[in-house]
């Protein structure tokens, strides 16, 4: 159902509502966005905007994840809704086939610049060496008519396809303007779609329990502490905490320390906290992870700070290991994500097998 919201100044005891009015054009929301793409999903860089595809058609915005998976977003103007849906099936037609080299050009084109800086600059990681290997579709719109969301949920629903409408409200008091985002459907169930039904014969489909999680066993986190106050830990930045964002209760991780190997396995018992928020039990009593003894350093590094602190995620640990004892053969799956899905069935038989699971 299309997803209305409403907005209310308060001042003291009053309530004033602020009117929804229609944004001037499309075309400064696509500047809005193309200014700040954060605005529509945090881990998006823009290749470019009004990008020609080999059908002579024009794609209105084309961006890239950490991940290296594609984004083809469409505003919807005044297209009807089988003409918005069909045109932006349209285009991932032409996207799917677009190699690294062809990536790399529109976006040199587009931007006078190198993805691989850029990207680099944006995530603070190296552009993997494949990309392209999942996209989705997002639909913006100030609205949607019922036709257009049973056209997206029917596609969504019955054939995985991942396309989803992301709904963008303006509001204005006086010389103030606001925007809200809401998405019709959950951005990381498009995701998953995405993955399963462009991957499936590329890429082993995930168990949907099983997560590894990278350590950095140096200065400001330690797996020693990670052991004796039950959790793991990481940030230091938004992309770096995002992804332990996605652990929920009852995932299952394995521990990586890098260039080292794996280390423990245990059970998610709570989603990720801000330092400030993380309690343990020392001594007996419920305390602060800041009040306590622990061999990192900084971990009230930008403690005030959402996208910089440190985050905790509490773990019921199944089996730990020493550094020294970490576990590694060739072939076991690495990632540079603080945690990522394990799909690979090998990694997984391997380690059950090292940590002598059950499973």
């Amino acid at each position: 159902m299309p997803v209305k919201i409403r907005f209310w100044k308060i001042n003291g005891t009053e309530v004033d509502k602020i009117n929804y009015t229609v944004i001037e054009t499309e075309v400064k929301l696509e500047a809005i966005l193309e200014n700040d793409i954060s605005i529509l999903k945090d881990d998006l860089l823009l290749i470019g905007r009004q990008v020609l595809t080999k059908h002579g058609k024009y794609i209105d915005m084309l961006a890239i994840d950490i991940e290296g998976n594609l984004s083809i977003i469409e505003l919807k103007k005044n297209k009807t809704p089988r003409t918005v849906v069909s045109q932006t099936i349209d285009y991932a037609s032409w996207v799917q086939d677009l190699t690294f080299d062809n990536i790399i050009n529109i976006y040199s084109e587009n931007n006078n610049d190198d993805l691989e800086s850029d990207f680099y600059e944006k995530f603070e990681t190296d552009l993997p060496e494949k990309i392209n290997q999942s996209h989705n579709i997002m639909i913006v719109a100030a609205q949607i008519d019922n036709e257009t969301e049973r056209i997206i949920n029917y596609l969504s629903d019955n054939y995985d396809v991942p396309i989803n409408a992301v709904f963008f409200r303006y509001f204005k008091e006086n010389d103030n303007e606001y925007l809200s985002r809401s998405w019709l459907i959950d951005p990381d169930i498009v995701d998953e779609k995405a993955s399963v039904s462009l991957d499936k014969n590329k890429t082993e489909k995930w168990n949907e329990k099983d997560f590894v999680v990278n350590i950095e066993d140096e200065e400001t986190i330690f797996w020693e502490d990670c052991i004796k106050y039950n959790c793991v830990i990481g940030g230091g930045g938004k992309w770096y905490s995002r992804t332990l964002k996605k652990l929920f209760p009852g995932a299952r991780i394995f521990v990586m320390i890098p260039k080292k190997g794996y280390v423990g396995v245990g059970e998610v018992i709570e989603k990720a906290v801000p330092a400030k928020e993380f309690e343990v039990n020392h001594d007996g009593e419920l305390k602060s992870i800041l009040d306590v003894p622990t061999k990192g350093n900084n971990l009230d590094q930008e403690i005030d700070n959402l996208d910089k602190c440190i985050y905790f995620v509490k773990i019921d640990w199944i089996k730990t290991n020493s550094v020294k004892d970490a576990y590694w053969e060739k072939g076991l799956r690495a990632n540079q994500n603080t945690a990522f899905k394990l799909k690979s069935k090998f990694t997984i038989e391997k380690l059950t097998n090292f940590f002598n699971l059950d499973d």
